[in-house]
């Protein structure tokens, strides 16, 4: 998804889609047809997921969706008047613009999916829930611990093969410790 779409297959998609979709303001398809015949506006053109997160985005939508009609963001102004952003287009050509199209079955389209592009304004965390990232810790925090606890059984194993009192009882001290330090851990995780 993060490879460079050419113009022609933007152009051919906005075209499949024009011909499939009803949009909801008839200025959204204004303003797609201008971008098909206008090459160099085309070539600042990225389809992408949430909009609303990059510094010049739009949402358009389709009679079939739930979405919002028509929606224009620029830094931090948010505007529905699909004039004024198809003014802003005409007069920053060479900037960046970043279309979100809004239909029923979107992540299921074959041809929309191959003109996505990654989304650069994401947040760090945004598909991931703080539910989901607790998880993401406490796996990885047993994974360690198990890891931690195999090298030192080992070790024990060594000194008992080995027959070394001193060995055993410093990696049998430090095992101790390890579980009581993950257990302690595990019960504050809880806790919150």
């Amino acid at each position: 998804m993060s490879t460079s779409i050419s113009i022609q297959d933007k152009k051919a998609f906005i075209d499949w889609f024009l011909a499939h979709y009803q949009l909801k303001k008839r200025e959204s398809v204004w303003i797609l047809n201008y971008l098909t015949n206008h090459e160099s506006l085309l070539k600042n053109v990225h389809f992408i997921r949430e909009a609303r997160f990059c510094p010049r985005g739009m949402i358009i939508s389709t009679q079939c969706s739930q979405e919002v009609a028509f929606r224009f963001y620029k830094d931090h102004i948010v505007t529905t008047d699909a004039e004024k952003s198809f003014h802003d287009i005409r007069l920053n050509r060479h900037e960046s613009i970043y279309i979100q199209l809004s239909f029923k079955n979107s992540y299921q389209s074959a041809e929309y999916s191959a003109v996505l592009e990654d989304n650069p304004f994401l947040p760090d965390d945004f598909f991931i829930t703080k539910r989901e990232k607790q998880l993401a810790k406490e796996f990885l925090n047993f994974t360690l611990f198990e890891a931690e606890k195999k090298q030192l059984l080992k070790k024990i194993d060594e000194a008992l093969d080995h027959q070394d009192h001193h060995r055993f009882m410093t990696y049998t001290n430090i095992l101790k410790q390890l579980i009581a330090d993950y257990d302690a851990d595990r019960l504050f995780v809880d806790d919150q």
